[in-house]
């Protein structure tokens, strides 16, 4: 996770006027619904357009294990994402090996640090496109 809790609320409570820009990139709030607990859990994470999509980057820093909010999302793929003030139900999907290099160049562009991030681990760092739900 970025900052935690705190960065959660304050951005649902200004509708991301705080909290959507960070570091000099763009944030938004991914929840997921845990695979053993079935609680909903919030993340905020840095992401870019992509076309229609979203895109964001399973890193967790280029730690061995992948972030929670993804081994939960691989569960269930149904996630609901909030970007500034926009809220929706989206579907999280792991990118191919065929669109993962442009989208992998789009991030890295965005936080250089992911190629970092890769260098540390033998885990093949997922790009994950969240597509808002028809409807």
């Amino acid at each position: 996770m970025l900052y935690g809790k705190e960065h959660v609320d304050r951005y649902r409570a200004t509708d991301g006027k705080e909290g959507h820009d960070w570091n000099g990139t763009t944030i938004l709030l991914l929840t997921t619904t845990g695979r053993t607990s079935g609680r909903k859990y919030t993340t905020p994470l840095i992401y870019q357009k992509h076309g229609d999509d979203y895109v964001i980057v399973a890193s967790k820093g280029g730690d061995p294990q992948s972030p929670d909010w993804y081994r939960n999302l691989e569960a269930d793929p149904n996630v609901e994402v909030q970007v500034l003030g926009d809220r929706f139900a989206a579907r999280a999907r792991t990118a191919s090996p065929e669109e993962k290099p442009e989208l992998w160049r789009l991030m890295n562009a965005t936080w250089p640090q992911y190629d970092e991030y890769q260098a540390k681990t033998d885990r093949e760092i997922p790009v994950v496109v969240l597509e808002r739900a028809a409807g």
